[in-house]
């Protein structure tokens, strides 16, 4: 049996008339656009499981759903053959069938930080799943248990500590049970790559003040939010880890806010394992000579690999021979942040495996880079793609 899971960052979807950012609000108008928009493309990649990011209201996520759903029946009344069809039973109609969320499962995990004061609002994530749903939470404080460490001394002396007490958005932990098998769905959107900057004394953040541009200032701020994606990487990793003790497959999607190379993808991916540890030198070496055994090297190999995520991009682009997949544009700059991420158990030729990536599909044409002028279309639709993967078990 196979089953469709997917990412989808819908770009600020909140009801009309309500202030979310400072200025920032849907009109009714804009909102019966974007809402049609959305269904269209939920209606396309028809998912059994997505994960949304930026939700800012759960109302106004069932109205796309239902807007879909509306769609779908209705495409079902032209496309599937009648009871008096002997052709009515061929894999091609049931392919075809659009199959309604009425009885799906939605799961929102609103955002703590959020304030009903005009522009003070934040998003919050959300997931539906055709699948039953058997375990739901979403983790946000994490001040009973903090991300805090020292930094590694540095000559003998103290080089600075950091420490994490809130994420900026929740993290949504599923467990779903697909085609009679448990599996754990992690649901994140990390902090952006946008300055994390204070505001002045009358408010103004100076950093955001163009006209007395501050590049240090700026540059601080690109540090700020670059720790606080990372603490928020390593803070998914524990939870990551956790499930993976359990023995359930994993799955991890969303809204990375960077590549799946990057540092802060690596921290939620675990390391790639080294060709042969035997080559090392061994961490307790006493001569220059001392390095690991073969038996020691398969131990090794066995703990990294078993912890191990591996992106669906990646394993599908090898696979197809495919150059390039993105799923956000600005500036010029193409590049995939948002991320589906597997456990061994999807791995081809893993110890473990039950499943497998049968296929990755990428819903981008509508993305621009901004090279020209921007229209409402850019503003309304999403500024991500999004991806769906067919999984299967084996």
């Amino acid at each position: 049996m196979a089953f469709t899971i997917a990412t989808f960052n819908v770009k600020n979807l909140i009801g009309p008339d309500k202030v979310y950012y400072p200025f920032e609000k849907l009109t009714p108008e804009a909102y019966a656009w974007k809402r049609d928009w959305l269904s269209d493309q939920l209606l396309q990649m028809d998912a059994d499981i997505v994960g949304f990011q930026e939700i800012f209201d759960e109302p106004s996520l069932r109205d796309v759903i239902a807007e879909c759903d509306a769609k779908g029946i209705e495409i079902n009344e032209i496309s599937q053959p009648g009871r008096d069809k002997k052709y009515r039973r061929r894999a091609l109609y049931r392919n075809l069938r659009y199959r309604s969320y009425d009885n799906a499962t939605l799961l929102y995990a609103p955002n703590m930080h959020s304030v009903e004061e005009d522009g003070r609002r934040r998003p919050g994530l959300a997931m539906i799943s055709r699948h039953p749903v058997i375990e739901h939470d979403a983790i946000q404080d994490i001040s009973d248990d903090p991300i805090e460490t020292p930094l590694a001394q540095l000559g003998g002396a103290e080089a600075g500590s950091w420490r994490l007490t809130s994420l900026s958005r929740p993290i949504q932990r599923v467990v779903i049970e697909a085609d009679n098998t448990p599996i754990t769905v992690f649901n994140a959107h990390l902090k952006s790559k946008h300055g994390e900057v204070y505001p002045g004394p009358d408010g103004v953040r100076a950093e955001d003040n163009l006209l007395d541009f501050d590049p240090f200032g700026r540059a601080f701020g690109a540090l700020r939010s670059t720790l606080r994606r990372m603490g928020e990487a390593l803070v998914l990793r524990r939870l990551i880890l956790a499930e993976l003790a359990t023995g359930r497959p994993v799955i991890v999607l969303g809204d990375m806010n960077d590549a799946a190379n990057s540092v802060s993808s690596e921290i939620l991916t675990g390391e790639e394992p080294f060709k042969n540890y035997a080559w090392m030198r061994r961490h307790d070496a006493k001569r220059e000579n001392d390095r690991y055994a073969d038996a020691e090297n398969d131990q090794i190999q066995e703990a990294v690999r078993a912890v191990r995520l591996k992106s669906a991009e990646t394993m599908f682009t090898r696979r197809a021979r495919r150059d390039m997949i993105y799923t956000a544009s600005f500036n010029g700059v193409y590049e995939s942040i948002d991320l589906i991420l597997l456990s061994r158990h999807f791995q081809d030729g893993e110890d473990g495996q039950t499943g497998q990536l049968d296929y990755l599909q990428c819903f981008n044409d509508h993305l621009t880079d901004g090279s020209f002028e921007e229209a409402p279309y850019n503003k309304l639709a999403s500024d991500h793609g999004q991806l769906v993967a067919t999984l299967s078990w084996i």
